[in-house]
């Protein structure tokens, strides 16, 4: 009888984007970089409250949409990031999961990051979640992956004047003021403070951050 032919190895999604084999870990957190089969959560939760007013100037101008408006845009923005993604300019978007569920989002990004070794964030976590330590220890996580991992020398944030939640969460991470400017996010006029940290004024996590995944091909597509 004649031999089965030998079915090629279908590459995993991780080695076709490496992104999507990056896990850290810290504490109760998981943060990964959201995949496919992670969208219909992840649409799930960005229906869901995530600011005690949500009239107030801090508010994300993609959040004032409509639920369906608000779900739509936000997938085409998942996909961009994906698409756009090279040593030039990229973004991370790592969910952020509390005992298996689905909490909040935090980026990372940066451009022609091996030339300038400096990222930039943004982050965001339900209502419910609000005032259990996650925002800091989620900033915290990206922040040890960033400098010990990636070796970047700056992480630059914002917020907009008034969010004194976020602002809180940057100076207990060890950020100082670094200015102010204004808003550069579409349909937001508002003034926002900068903030800077760097490796020597980083308040690091109370709890070990685990780092997997990063690999030589990965940190060829983030110019690391």
């Amino acid at each position: 009888m004649p031999e089965e032919p030998v079915q090629p190895v279908q590459p995993d999604l991780a080695t076709l984007h490496p992104p999507y084999g990056l896990v850290l870990r810290a504490g109760d957190l998981t943060l990964r970089p959201l995949a496919e089969a992670d969208l219909p959560e992840y649409t799930t939760l960005i229906r869901r409250p995530i600011f005690e007013d949500p009239h107030s100037a801090h508010v994300f101008p993609w959040y004032r949409a409509e639920p369906e408006t608000r779900v739509r845009e936000s997938l085409r923005f998942q996909w961009r990031l994906r698409s756009g993604l090279g040593p030039e300019q990229w973004t991370l978007p790592f969910g952020v999961w509390a005992d298996g569920r689905l909490i909040g989002c935090q980026d990372v990004s940066a451009e022609r990051f091996a030339q300038r070794c400096t990222v930039t964030s943004g982050s965001w976590l339900t209502l419910d979640m609000h005032g259990r330590g996650y925002g800091r220890l989620m900033r915290q996580a990206m922040l040890v992956f960033a400098f010990d991992h990636l070796g970047a020398v700056r992480a630059e944030s914002s917020a907009v004047l008034g969010n004194d939640r976020s602002t809180g969460v940057s100076r207990a991470c060890g950020y100082v003021d670094n200015g102010t400017q204004l808003s550069s996010v579409p349909g937001s006029d508002e003034l926002e403070q900068r903030f800077l940290v760097t490796p020597e004024t980083f308040r690091r996590p109370d709890v070990p951050v685990e780092v997997e995944g990063l690999t030589a091909a990965l940190r060829e597509l983030l110019g690391a």
